[in-house]
């Protein structure tokens, strides 16, 4: 962490990014979730002064406020602003093979993407050899509660924190029947829990998509992979082959065994 001190006289410095930055410094694989008594401990600083900055920065999607323990972990953000860097590039570098591999098992086009905010961000598409035309890129921002990936994410999140997440966000005008946090939280009801989330041309029509999360070495849902095809490449009208739900289940234990999850 580094010892440079906010108060510092050097008049370029902006003593209040500078105590944001060391409070994600804080953050690391052994120490995932932190208090403000902690945090201001660790920083020898003022709780008031240590929750200003932490509230700001949970603000900006950096960090994640869990209201019922009263802690805090690195939010979305922070994963998005740090691809370039090993941590999230592994996480591409490694899927890529992976997803082409499962691209190739099944002939349908394959995806990584993250939670922000109330979206999903697509970082890796690897399209199907059929050259079926997509919506998606990578960059692509799609509304969460509306995609697979999406909602297996937001599965993962408590009521209270859903409520909170989609306060003031407007519900997408989709096909989707998620059109209010009266739908929204009966759709998360349904998944919570699920290990796989399927739906068929609820976000585009004519598309089939199914999803699995990606934990990393603390347990946390930190990505998650998508497989989509046209609804008719299914034998059976709405019904996904098993052996298409075994073959992503595999290539998300492979990554999240990459990020160092050990399932219990």
């Amino acid at each position: 962490m580094s010892s440079m001190n906010p108060d510092n006289e050097d008049r370029y410095i902006v003593p209040g990014l500078l105590r944001g930055l060391q409070i994600l410094q804080c953050f690391s694989r052994e120490r995932t979730r932190l208090s403000l008594s902690e945090i201001a401990r660790m920083l020898d600083l003022s709780r008031s002064s240590v929750f200003r900055s932490a509230y700001t920065l949970a603000q900006a999607g950096y960090l994640v406020h869990d209201q019922r323990n009263k802690t805090y972990a690195l939010g979305p953000a922070v994963l998005r602003l740090g691809q370039s860097y090993p941590g999230t590039r592994e996480l591409i570098e490694s899927a890529f093979p992976t997803l082409e591999e499962l691209r190739d098992q099944t002939g349908w086009s394959a995806h990584l993407g993250v939670l922000d905010d109330t979206d999903i961000v697509y970082l890796l598409r690897v399209p199907s050899f059929k050259g079926l035309p997509s919506i998606v890129h990578v960059g692509s921002r799609l509304p969460a509660c509306a995609t697979t990936m999406g909602r297996i994410l937001l599965a993962e999140l408590d009521e209270d924190e859903l409520r909170t997440l989609y306060r003031n966000a407007a519900f997408p005008k989709t096909s989707s029947p998620i059109d209010s946090m009266t739908s929204l939280i009966q759709q998360w009801r349904k998944d919570r829990g699920a290990a796989i989330i399927q739906h068929f041309g609820d976000f585009e029509s004519g598309i089939v998509s199914i999803a699995a999360n990606i934990r990393d070495f603390s347990g946390d849902a930190v990505a998650a992979i998508n497989l989509t095809a046209p609804s008719d490449t299914l034998s059976i009208p709405n019904r996904i082959d098993q052996k298409i739900h075994d073959q992503l289940a595999t290539a998300a234990q492979k990554l999240s065994w990459m990020l160092g999850y050990e399932a219990n």
